[in-house]
């Protein structure tokens, strides 16, 4: 179980790694390819099936120059191939000569593939202050 922990969580790191990175390439090797996956931007519709969700990342990263992320996992749950990681992101953005930082709660599921998981699910919600 312990181990299982440890590759949900190296699974979660690379998503945000992509994110923070902008790498696209990167995001693809981390979500589902599947039709099922789903990704909810804070303040968003839901976007389902991996074409929405990869061309609203490439969306997100032509139009933002600079990126940080700073994330603290909140919870873990891993139940047989399912994983549930509830973690605070903590964005720092730049776009169009505009500093935008914004808090966010965020539950990301993750399905284990054959011997890796794959992230099949983002939910992002702003916190409001």
């Amino acid at each position: 179980m312990a181990d299982d922990r440890d590759s949900v969580l190296a699974a979660h790191s690379a998503f945000y790694r992509a994110f923070e990175k902008k790498n696209l390439e990167a995001m693809e090797k981390v979500w589902s390819q599947g039709t099922e996956s789903v990704c909810i931007h804070p303040g968003r519709d839901a976007l389902k099936g991996w074409g929405a969700i990869r061309e609203s990342w490439a969306q997100i990263f032509k139009n933002t120059r600079y990126l940080e992320v700073d994330v603290e996992v909140v919870s873990v749950t891993v139940q047989a191939d399912l994983a549930a990681v509830v973690a605070v992101e903590n964005v720092l953005q730049i776009s169009d000569g505009q500093r935008l930082e914004a808090q966010s709660m965020a539950t990301n599921i993750l399905e284990r593939l054959g011997d890796r998981w794959y992230l099949i699910h983002h939910h992002g919600s702003p916190v409001m202050k």
